[in-house]
């Protein structure tokens, strides 16, 4: 069967793999699996929104779309002062989310949320994302305004995309509703957007 990762119920066999990896000093250890994005390896992109984050991050933290944890329990890690929620469609990513939060020692929040439907009234100093580009224009855009609504006056979204996937029309989008954008890095065709909150 072929899952999105963005589906509630992968449909697809149960096939754990690890992931280990570096993240300011800090050793980090995640099992991944099939049915959830980059099984077996920290995606590029997610490698260069962590490397682009400014520091130290502080308050309350949303990691969107969190997948198998790798963004939300590497700056718990970092900062273990941040208030950090992890939240996911995908019940199978949250299952391992949850599962190495407990293995790294991270105190995180993991919410099952269909973009921000279960995240009503919350506010958040930032929100992190490696987008589910397959989702297509409307989805994304949908969650970037939503995230605008939900983000506390001054916070900031961050985001990682692909250039050939639309970052160019994505930034022009972002500066409709956002303060400001303003692009952190640029490499290996990804761009990594920080858009603010006036």
């Amino acid at each position: 069967m072929n899952d999105q990762y963005y589906t509630r119920e992968p449909g697809s066999e149960s096939r754990p793999a690890e992931c280990d990896f570096l993240f300011r000093g800090q050793a980090l250890h995640f099992t991944t699996d099939a049915g959830v994005f980059s099984r077996g390896e920290l995606d590029p992109g997610t490698r260069l929104l962590l490397d682009a984050l400014p520091a130290p991050l502080s308050g309350d933290i949303l990691d969107l779309g969190c997948g198998w944890g790798p963004i939300g329990i590497s700056v718990k890690a970092a900062w273990p002062e941040t208030r950090v929620t992890l939240a996911d469609v995908n019940l199978r990513a949250l299952d391992w989310s949850r599962k190495n939060a407990v293995r790294n020692g991270a105190d995180v929040t993991c919410v099952e949320s269909d973009g921000f439907t279960a995240l009503e009234g919350c506010l958040f100093d930032a929100v992190l994302t490696n987008p589910p580009i397959r989702a297509g224009k409307q989805v994304l855009y949908r969650l970037f305004a939503d995230a605008h609504t939900h983000l506390k006056p001054g916070g900031s979204l961050f985001l990682v995309i692909r250039k050939q996937q639309g970052a160019e029309s994505c930034i022009k989008y972002l500066k409709t509703i956002y303060a400001s954008v303003e692009k952190l890095d640029r490499s290996a065709g990804y761009w990594v957007l920080q858009a603010v909150k006036a």
